[in-house]
């Protein structure tokens, strides 16, 4: 089993920034995809932004130019640094975890951003 654990959620105003954290735990594979999803009140949860352990990288377009998604496979984290935040990016943030065919994923992150 992989157990994902997110930090750094909070209240921001607009324009601010956050840094989201996800750190893996348990049987970890070097062969993965990881990253963040997030679903608004009464919102369809969507992708945010994927990493492989090539380093290849994927963002939602209402995202793109903002947010960065990083990994570190010596501490087996993955962060998601959000600028130029919006009001329209409070969510509650998922992190997930794709290893041996199957979907792991986190307990979730409120991140609000007030105008």
């Amino acid at each position: 089993q992989v157990q994902l654990v997110e930090s750094g959620g909070g209240l921001v105003q607009a324009g601010g920034s956050l840094r989201l954290s996800c750190a893996a735990s348990g049987s970890i594979s070097r062969i993965y995809i990881m990253g963040w999803y997030r679903q608004a009140p009464g919102k369809q949860r969507e992708l945010v932004a994927t990493i492989s352990q090539y380093g290849t990288t994927t963002y939602a377009d209402s995202v793109k130019g903002r947010f960065t998604i990083s990994r570190d496979d010596a501490k087996n984290t993955v962060d998601l640094q959000m600028n130029s935040l919006k009001p329209e990016d409070t969510a509650v943030y998922f992190c997930y975890r794709h290893q041996y065919g199957s979907p792991y994923w986190g307990q979730g992150t409120q991140v609000t951003v007030s105008s």
